[in-house]
């Protein structure tokens, strides 16, 4: 019997959705639930509804991706930030057995998952073209007080989360989500373009160094798939990529996949002035976020690479990667020589 991990992707669904099924015994839900694939990305993310329409979100985790204490510290941080009313996260619901992880595995699958349930959250992800800078203001406030809480928060013991620093986004050893080299359409040229870029990003963040004002806990992705807007709220959910890194990255992940668009100027306007009324803003992290969007852009042309079998990646494409050259173009006219 062929491995899950051989299996090809559209061979892989039909073999989530029965794990996916047959985990909800571990929780105490109703008999009749219909459960739907929502996103496959890293983990595999499930919509489960009860006859009554009240609903679920269960994720199961990719194996190997994270493991069971970075999971839970995750978690942790999470439910204190929901608890302490910092930010309207997702609320972990407790298993059978008492447990917010559960361990489930499938004949197929030489590993056993780790699966989580969440309530619900109401909101609709915003779309790039609305007018979201009322939206984008509530984000950068929502996101200085996570940052407040970040500094001050006394860890759990054995609370473990990854580290994103330039090596691990854009670096050539083992960068988390792989090569940007390796990114769709990647030739030649653009390769000697994009050296030329993550060598003044690599400059820059030396300069700016990983001081604790500048480099913490942060979210790590809160683009516009990872919010969700319910009346005057946003709702911040997928805390998947939480981890260490510098806290002005939390400025440029919002408008990920959308950092050519002319309206991305004053979004960080909005983001920025919104941050303010939380916490200060030095004019040295001001300055450097466009080196964030920067680093996030080539980021993600990595992770498209190793990522083509998602649909995210498949609408993205080539065409981002080569929307990504004027970006670097502008960057080192601006940048190059500072």
């Amino acid at each position: 019997m062929t491995d899950f991990d051989s299996l090809p992707h559209m061979a892989q669904l039909p073999i989530l959705l029965e794990l996916a099924t047959a985990a909800l015994r571990h929780w105490d839900l109703p008999d009749s639930v219909a459960v739907r694939l929502i996103n496959l990305s890293e983990n595999a993310t499930y919509s489960v509804t009860a006859a009554t329409g009240q609903r679920w979100a269960l994720r199961i985790h990719r194996a190997g991706y994270h493991s069971a204490a970075a999971i839970a510290s995750e978690l942790a941080w999470l439910q204190d930030l929901r608890r302490t009313q910092v930010a309207v996260t997702p609320k972990p619901v407790a298993g059978r057995n008492g447990e917010i992880i559960q361990v489930i595995g499938h004949p197929r699958m030489a590993r056993p998952r780790h699966i989580v349930l969440s309530d619900w959250e109401l909101g609709a992800e915003p779309g790039i073209d609305q007018d979201l800078t009322g939206a984008f203001a509530v984000l950068g406030e929502a996101t200085a007080r996570m940052h407040r809480h970040s500094r001050n928060w006394p860890r759990p013991a054995g609370f473990v989360r990854p580290v994103w620093n330039f090596e691990t986004a854009l670096g050539e050893s083992n960068p988390h989500w792989g090569r940007w080299r390796d990114g769709i359409g990647v030739d030649p040229t653009k390769a000697d373009l994009f050296v030329r870029t993550t060598r003044v990003i690599e400059k820059r963040l030396a300069a700016y160094g990983q001081g604790p004002e500048r480099f913490g806990l942060i979210h790590c992705d809160l683009r516009l798939a990872n919010l969700l807007i319910d009346g005057e709220t946003v709702k911040v959910i997928d805390f998947d990529d939480c981890g260490f890194g510098w806290f002005m990255y939390d400025a440029a992940t919002p408008v990920s996949f959308y950092e050519h668009e002319p309206q991305v100027p004053d979004l960080i306007e909005a983001w920025k002035a919104g941050y303010r009324r939380v916490l200060t803003l030095p004019a040295a992290d001001e300055a450097e976020i466009p080196t964030f969007i920067m680093l996030r852009r080539l980021l993600l042309v990595a992770w498209i690479g190793s990522h083509a079998e998602t649909d995210l990646a498949k609408s993205m494409g080539l065409p981002y990667t080569e929307g990504t050259v004027g970006l670097c173009e502008a960057y080192l006219r601006d940048h190059e020589r500072g």
